[in-house]
């Protein structure tokens, strides 16, 4: 996606309720986010006729069978291939699709409903690479890989689990404020730097909660957006497998495509007035960061040092808790932060929203292969004047 689009872009969102295990269905958990979408949006059900879908636990069915299921009669279908950085690229992909009139208004979507056993079964099964040749070798899931990153990291260029611990409290402290998380305990740096060892370095507060849930935001002509409500893409853009065949990586394919990111929305990072970053841990934040521009590699523990990240600080950072406070959904992970981008460009925040906010980056990462990740994603949203 080159210089965004003037006309076409996101005009509602929506989430389905986040539970930490149920009898529920994933159709149930989509259907709900879908529902909450097309509401804010001021839409119906007859008014789609795309449908872009990123799950992991939907397989066998996909985007044309979950449409079947929603009474969708389809002339575009997605489906996301990219783990936590899919539901980013299928918002631009419908962007395109509806520039292009392949689909006059697109459903993305993004959602799972596993536990954190199912999350485990799930990794031991994600990909041939993992398959043959982790799972055989005592993989122990993603949460040895970024032990291992984080570590490296800290080595590396001394980056220490103080700073990345003000990360998560102050993505904690969001949480607090936001009705639809799944941890609203408060959460001291103590608390942090104290809890039980997962994966060393990793603690408790590093590592996500898997759920389940789902979100969801609808994309179609701005002119159909309810006044002062619709949202436009400045710029987006992905990469994957960068780099190449590094194992244990302390970089992806941002540091490619930030400048024509920039270039394209006609702004740096200092113009970004948020970031919602894909938050697995707070390493992957801090390198989403270094990537992105926010300060140069290996300064990032200077940034934390310098700033707060609460929607009143001064770099807000996952103003809703991010995945590491509220939860994450499997593939949802990816889209939370961009429902969470469009509810405060919307002035939809509530209690956490930052005051006169007009733009914003979104970034996702995921696809866990063979010691790193694949894939990545960003795009750079701003309020229609």
């Amino acid at each position: 996606m080159g210089a965004g689009s003037s006309t076409v872009g996101i005009t509602g969102c929506g989430h389905s309720i986040y539970l930490k295990k149920s009898d529920r269905t994933l159709f149930s958990f989509l259907a709900e986010a879908a529902r909450d979408a097309l509401a804010s949006a001021g839409l119906t059900r007859d008014d789609i006729d795309g449908l872009a879908v990123c799950s992991f636990e939907l397989p066998p069915d996909n985007a044309v069978t979950l449409g079947e299921q929603f009474g969708l009669s389809l002339s575009w279908a997605y489906l996301g291939t990219a783990g936590g950085a899919g539901p980013v690229a299928s918002v631009a992909n419908s962007i395109r699709a509806v520039e292009s009139g392949q689909a006059k208004a697109v459903l993305c979507i993004a959602g799972d409903n596993y536990d954190v056993s199912g999350h485990y079964r799930l990794m031991d099964r994600f990909n041939k690479a993992l398959i043959n040749y982790g799972v055989p070798h005592g993989f122990g899931g993603a949460n040895g890989l970024f032990a291992m990153i984080q570590r490296k990291h800290m080595e590396t260029y001394g980056t220490t689990r103080a700073q990345l611990g003000r990360l998560a409290v102050d993505m904690r402290a969001n949480a607090r404020a936001n009705p639809a998380a799944l941890l609203h305990g408060a959460m001291s740096l103590d608390d942090y730097l104290d809890a039980r060892v997962i994966a060393d370095p990793l603690r408790l507060f590093d590592c996500v909660l898997p759920c389940q849930g789902a979100e969801a935001v609808v994309v179609t002509t701005l002119d159909r957006a309810p006044p002062g409500k619709g949202v436009r893409a400045l710029a987006a853009r992905e990469r994957h497998n960068h780099p190449v065949g590094e194992l244990t990586p302390l970089r992806g394919g941002w540091e490619l495509f930030r400048d024509a990111l920039y270039a394209d929305a006609g702004m740096g990072p200092a113009d970004m007035q948020f970031v919602q970053a894909y938050d697995d841990y707070p390493i992957m934040v801090a390198i989403q960061l270094e990537d992105l521009g926010f300060c140069p590699k290996g300064e990032v523990g200077r940034l934390f040092d310098a700033n707060s990240f609460t929607w009143q600080g001064s770099l807000p950072v996952n103003t809703g808790g991010g995945q590491l406070s509220c939860g994450q959904s499997g593939a949802g992970g990816g889209m939370i932060g961009l429902v969470e981008a469009v509810r405060q460009l919307r002035h939809e925040g509530g209690e956490r929203q930052i005051a006169n906010v007009s733009r914003g980056l979104v970034s996702g990462y995921g696809m866990v292969g063979y010691g790193h990740g694949l894939s990545t994603s960003a795009i750079i949203l701003e309020r229609l004047p």
